[in-house]
């Protein structure tokens, strides 16, 4: 066997044409590319403990479109062994059977590479409602695969933050009636039933992924969502450090004042809504497991054309229609979404916002969102006219969006700053917020969300094309700014976890200061002496297969 060159956008696209005919979902695979006996493989590897043929997961050979196909077990075998070996332990302190029936579902995901496993773990995981602890795992966020099919391994373990919790709790039992119906899309494109999402503010123990999310709402699987719901979690210490971040460039000193003021308050709002509301509202028009539509295809029109809706075939999903820009435009959808409702006082009301602060809470709100637009430029890459992150891209998406369709809501205009070199600034008509800012949203947010609804990632991709442009001229040429943008980066921040240990009966929280060698003695400490010897020559084995490849 030897590996041969991967053709990128070709042999991914092909791949992805075959797994959707074989209803096969590519969240915990990789795709490898070598020559056997003559013939050229395209070998769809899945993660898993157990290697070999296994009925129903894989594949020894098959043709498609003149391309052989396989798809094999045993990728990341050694670390997925090491988790089963813990997660077996673990369920000697299960709650509850809802609790020992996900782990075990984890452990036959792990084991045999199987997601309807993992969908089956995710289900009981919606299912087990305010647990004190929290914790999820297995191959979960596509943002950094290039086509936003493969997903990260990441695993969680947090601890409930009651009193927090409340606030949203109270959001999610009013949202069916009070505030789903006020988003811009007409009711054949939202949910049937809104499956009310399990809400959890948590203290994050641990967090083992690339980069802390501040807010989540998984499980990730449209079909789980639409049929077991969802949960959604706001991380309370990683906002609450994100939040204690002062000043920053681009801004005049009065925005800055208000930023530093109302920004902890503007962010929790942001974030529920986003997570609550954002991700948890809509619906997929699809065909069902049975061959049945989710719809009424007599009734429900394309809004702009006046044709039948379009739906999602069997085989196919979200992201795998969506493609690589699948995570951008979802994040973009649910942040829209907080903007137009966070601009509603009930939901204010929700969050206990005094009525003399309401409007600075708006204000700093949609702020914090154009800010976050520049800002994205630091992703951007301006050689291969590429995003590196679709947060970013989202957030950049809505500027764009407001300053062209907003009227004026808002504007970004080239000064010089006090060093004598090119600078930004960013201001925001209050007046307009409300009015045509409220608009643009709203018009932009209600295409995102019909589009989404119907597969119909041609209009939904141009759309998204269109406003994520860099562009180098005109009267916001950002494409030219993109160097002040960089040249006034701050150093991204670092979050270093605390460990536990148990110290006769009790169980001990182990913090560290904020310093560089912290992050390291927290890694050192996570692991026993032992351990570190494995670690090692996992990586280094699994390493050396992705350089085979």
């Amino acid at each position: 066997m030897s590996f041969v060159i991967y053709r990128g956008v070709e042999d991914a696209d092909l791949a992805n044409e075959y797994m959707a005919s074989c209803n096969i979902e590519a969240w915990n695979n990789r795709m490898l590319k070598y020559e056997e006996h003559g013939k050229t493989i395209l070998d769809i590897r899945l993660a898993s403990i157990e290697k070999g043929p296994a009925e129903g997961i894989t594949v020894d050979n098959a043709e498609f479109k003149g391309q052989n196909f396989r798809v094999s077990r045993g990728d990341a075998s050694q670390f997925l062994k090491k988790m089963v070996e813990e997660i077996s332990l673990a369920r000697e302190y299960c709650a509850n059977e809802t609790e020992i029936n996900m782990l075990d579902k984890y452990i036959e995901c792990f084991t045999k590479g199987s997601i309807q496993a993992h969908k089956d773990g995710s289900a009981f995981w919606v299912k087990n409602k305010s647990p004190a602890v929290e914790t999820y795992m297995g191959y979960i966020e596509v943002l950094r695969d290039p086509t936003n099919q493969r997903a990260e391994f990441e695993s969680f373990v947090a601890v409930v933050n009651r009193e927090q919790s409340r606030k949203f709790d109270t959001l999610v039992s009013r949202a069916e009636q009070e505030f789903l119906p006020l988003l811009p899309w007409s009711k054949e494109f939202e949910a049937d039933v809104f499956s009310r999402p399990d809400f959890s503010s948590l203290d994050v123990v641990t967090f083992a992924c690339s980069g802390l999310p501040i807010g989540i709402n998984i499980p990730n699987y449209d079909d789980v969502r639409e049929e077991q719901g969802s949960k959604n979690v706001s991380l309370t210490n990683v906002m609450s450090a994100h939040a204690g971040v002062r000043g920053g460039p681009f801004l005049s000193k009065e925005d800055t004042q208000l930023k530093e003021k109302y920004g902890s308050t503007s962010l929790e709002i942001q974030v529920g809504l986003h997570e609550l509301l954002g991700h948890g509202c809509g619906k997929i028009l699809r065909v069902k497991d049975d061959g049945t539509l989710n719809f009424d295809q007599e009734k429900v029109k394309n809004p702009y054309t006046g044709e039948p809706a379009t739906h999602y075939q069997k085989g196919e999903t979200y992201n795998s229609k969506f493609s690589n820009r699948a995570s951008a435009y979802e994040e973009c959808r649910a942040e829209c979404v907080a903007m137009y409702l966070g601009l509603v006082d009930e939901i204010l009301d929700v969050f206990s916002v005094a009525e003399e602060d309401r409007e600075n809470i708006k204000y700093v709100s949609w702020l914090d969102m154009f800010y976050a637009g520049i800002k994205g430029l630091e992703m951007y890459q301006p050689k291969q006219s590429k995003w590196g992150q679709a947060h970013s891209m989202a957030r950049f998406v809505i500027l764009r969006v407001a300053l062209e369709e907003g009227d004026g809501v808002v504007n970004v205009v080239e000064t010089k700053g006090e060093d004598g070199l090119p600078d930004l600034l960013l201001t925001v008509d209050r007046s307009k917020i409300h009015t045509s800012g409220h608009k643009a949203i709203g018009n932009f947010l209600q295409k995102l969300q019909v589009y989404r609804s119907m597969g119909d990632s041609e209009a939904g991709r141009a759309l998204f094309e269109k406003y994520s442009e860099v562009l180098m001229e005109g009267s916001h040429p950002f494409g030219k700014w993109h160097e002040i943008v960089v040249r006034k980066r701050k150093p991204r921040m670092v979050l270093i976890m605390p460990n536990t240990r148990i110290v006769g009966e009790e169980v001990e929280l182990i913090s560290y200061p904020e310093t560089p060698e912290s992050m390291v003695t927290s890694w050192v400490d996570r692991f026993a002496p032992k351990q570190h010897d494995f670690i090692e020559e996992s990586l280094t084995a699994f390493t050396a297969s992705w350089s085979r490849a």
